[in-house]
């Protein structure tokens, strides 16, 4: 696959998108590995015929490709649709597979993500499973001291999310893991906006489970995968033929699972050549220039180190984020999770971290990818600092 430069047509005359953890542009060299797959290779890899043999054979290539990326084997690396069906895989999966008398528990954080909240609420409304919700810091970090405390005989899985997906927070998850495993406890870490962006080893995280989310790491939308590690037992969420190892049954879309595994190699790559750098020095000059043109008005939400690389969540004062991007219309990003933005209420991720509603409200979430440029960064910062001026012009004392 050769570099695929600066330039991507989706993003031709077209407002400066700082919304890669919504969702990432499909790169044309996963696009193009997966096009086989959509017309020529068009066999079941499941069938005894000569039409499914090259089929079968990219969807062990792409689970390789996928395992590589993790530090994972390609047995244990199970494709579903999305991460939230990868999340309730892990979830319900565990839950339904705990083989205690009384009801399970789930621990998670406060500040986790719907697709892992909302499995969790619906175990309690339909199977009386008991749910802990960590708090986290003003940092939106989980205190690893507080985790053995929760603990509890009838614990069956501790879920906390790798990176948030609206501050782009680490979460020291080899810590927790280690901790839940010293008490027989499985853990599971929804990584769906750290996969491709930082380094990931399962072994060395030591992590049960982890979801995968290929929108988020430029494959298509509608796939997805699930690393189950090698002895956990969990129960299908859909049944039938047995594939994927009989956890997620129905015959599997080759061409969707080629792009993802294309986009995992490209990402490691990417990652081996310190592409890592590049973004966060572009994400850091944002953050400059708006400090620069916004002087004692801008509040960065989330730690300052502890981080996506790509992702810089920032309140300015005197301003509702949603009234900002409202009025800048060259500019697409986000004041949270794409999955809350048309709900006008404060974000419930900074309200765990303990801001206020004001600061909350006043949000923006800017977040860079592969296509981004300096050039994006020097418009943008002026127009956002702009539009706030206009919006809010206070004295700067």
């Amino acid at each position: 696959m050769n570099n695929v430069g600066t330039y991507h047509p989706g993003l031709a005359d077209a407002p400066i998108y700082l919304d890669y953890n919504a969702t990432t542009l499909v790169d044309p060299r996963v696009a193009e590995a997966a096009k086989p797959y959509l017309t020529t290779h068009f066999g079941n890899p499941s069938s005894g015929h000569a039409y499914a043999e090259q089929p079968h054979r990219a969807l062990a290539e792409a689970r390789q490709q996928l395992a590589g990326m993790i530090g994972a084997e390609p047995a244990e690396m199970v494709f579903t649709a999305s991460g939230s069906e990868a999340n309730n895989l892990a979830i319900r999966g565990t839950v339904l597979a705990h083989d205690r008398t009384a009801p399970a528990r789930i621990i998670t954080q406060a500040s986790e993500h719907p697709a892992v909240m909302e499995t969790c609420r619906a175990l309690q409304r339909l199977h009386g499973v008991q749910v802990t919700y960590l708090p986290v810091d003003r940092d939106g970090r989980v205190d690893p001291a507080a985790l053995p405390k929760t603990l509890t005989p009838d614990t069956a899985l501790v879920s906390i999310m790798a990176a948030d997906n609206e501050t782009g927070v680490l979460q020291p998850i080899a810590e927790l893991a280690a901790i839940a495993h010293a008490r027989g406890v499985l853990f599971h870490t929804d990584a769906a906006q750290a996969a491709g962006k930082i380094p990931i080893d399962v072994r060395a995280w030591r992590v049960d489970l982890l979801t995968i989310a290929g929108h988020k790491m430029y494959a298509p939308k509608g796939i997805g995968a699930l690393y189950v590690r090698s002895g956990v037992r969990l129960e299908p969420l859909i049944y039938g033929g047995g594939q994927e190892r009989g956890l997620r049954a129905g015959t599997e879309n080759v061409a969707l699972a080629v792009a993802l595994g294309a986009a995992a190699h490209l990402a490691q790559t990417e990652l081996d050549a310190g592409g890592v750098d590049r973004i966060r020095i572009l994400r850091d000059l944002l953050h400059h220039r708006l400090d620069e043109l916004l002087p004692r008005r801008v509040q960065l939400n989330g730690h300052r180190d502890q981080r996506l690389p790509n992702t810089l969540n920032i309140s300015i004062t005197g301003v509702t984020g949603d009234d900002l991007l409202a009025a800048i219309p060259g500019i697409a990003a986000a004041t949270g999770a794409a999955c809350h933005s048309a709900t006008p209420d404060p974000s419930p991720v900074l309200l765990a971290m303990g801001h206020d509603p004001g600061r909350a409200l006043s949000a923006l979430r800017l977040t860079l990818g592969r296509w981004t440029t300096r050039d994006d960064i020097e418009q943008a910062a002026p127009q956002i600092a702009a539009e706030a001026l206009a919006a809010h012009p206070i004295a700067m004392l």
